[in-house]
């Protein structure tokens, strides 16, 4: 096997690490900071027939006032299982039923509130880390199995072993500078 195959596996290896930061960089975008943005929503699924499904996938958020986000649910039915899903998550809100429409009025951010919010943006970051990780292992379980099929040199092990460890300690660093980004955006008053 040449090794600009496994140049090319490395290349997908990173696309995954990649990955692991892009859900990291969505998440952020739930938590608030001040003010109410749709993408505070986005991390909530919902029960919805028979399955579980992103808010989006059956209602309409919208956000008319600084300090306030309405959910439209499309269906009815619906209802209920999207306020409990609201309510359950981690983001500390109690919506108000209106027919279809749902009124989540968003507390201010007491002090408690935003070292709750700095801590689930810790844990995010900890678990992009895990994913970035997990690539890695399993990436270098790859290169181990490759070179003991004989599909490459131990010297050309240690070179891609070097530039997966390489692309890790690279996506951890930008892990680590997001969530030390969005904490010091969290606990700025």
């Amino acid at each position: 096997m040449s090794s600009t195959r496994f140049d090319t596996r490395l290349t997908d290896f990173n696309r995954r690490m990649d990955a692991a930061v892009e859900v990291l960089s969505r998440e952020y975008g739930g938590i608030r900071a001040g003010r109410a943005t749709v993408s505070l929503l986005d991390p909530i699924k919902v029960d919805a027939y028979g399955a579980i499904m992103p808010l989006s996938q059956v209602a309409t958020v919208g956000a008319p006032e600084p300090r306030l986000l309405t959910v439209q649910v499309w269906d009815k039915g619906m209802v209920k299982a999207v306020e409990k899903s609201i309510r359950d998550s981690d983001l500390g809100l109690n919506p108000m039923i209106e027919g279809q429409l749902l009124r989540i009025p968003l507390p201010p951010m007491t002090e408690q509130r935003r070292q709750e919010l700095a801590k689930l943006a810790a844990k995010y970051a900890e678990d992009a880390k895990v994913s970035v990780r997990n690539v890695r292992r399993e990436g270098m379980e790859f290169l181990k199995k490759a070179e003991k099929d004989g599909d490459i040199s131990e010297d050309e092990l240690h070179r891609l072993s070097d530039e997966m460890q390489t692309m890790t300690d690279e996506h951890v660093k930008k892990i680590d500078e997001m969530v030390v980004h969005k904490q010091k955006e969290i606990m700025h008053v």
